[in-house]
């Protein structure tokens, strides 16, 4: 299986990547000769891994049974100070918000996630170092 994006330069330093039908615009800030219309690459990365680890914890709470009202995924990236520079270190903060949520299968879901699923997660873990925190939140 292989996937394709195909980038398209449209203005300036600006990109627009077409994936799978949908548009995204990426491009660099103002200060170094973009237009700023988008996000930058290097972000994408940390948007990468939480979604990938997102949907699968969904997916596995949903097959628990375990509801909760929200959840989101914050992933913090360290980068370098030489370049190239590039994340050296991520932390992927699991945010739960509901009642009598079971930590432990909160716990088992983003193991599943980081271990067996995702396969962003899984590249990510060969060149960095990796770290996990689960919350709830009321």
């Amino acid at each position: 299986m292989k996937h394709v994006v195909d980038m398209l330069w449209t203005d300036k330093i600006a990109f627009e990547a077409d994936m799978d039908g949908h548009k995204v615009v990426i491009d660099a800030s103002e200060e170094v000769g973009g237009s700023d219309l988008g996000p930058r690459p290097k972000k994408l990365m940390l948007t990468a891994l939480a979604g990938c680890t997102g949907i699968d914890v969904v997916m596995i709470l949903k097959k628990m049974k375990v509801e909760f009202e929200a959840f989101n995924v914050i992933v913090e990236g360290e980068l370098t100070e030489e370049h190239p520079k590039y994340y050296n270190k991520m932390k992927v903060v699991y945010q739960f918000k509901g009642k009598d949520l079971p930590m432990a299968k909160l716990e088992k879901a983003v193991k599943l996630s980081e271990e067996k699923y995702c396969g962003v997660s899984a590249v990510y873990k060969q060149v960095m170092e990796m770290e996990t925190e689960v919350r709830i939140v009321e």
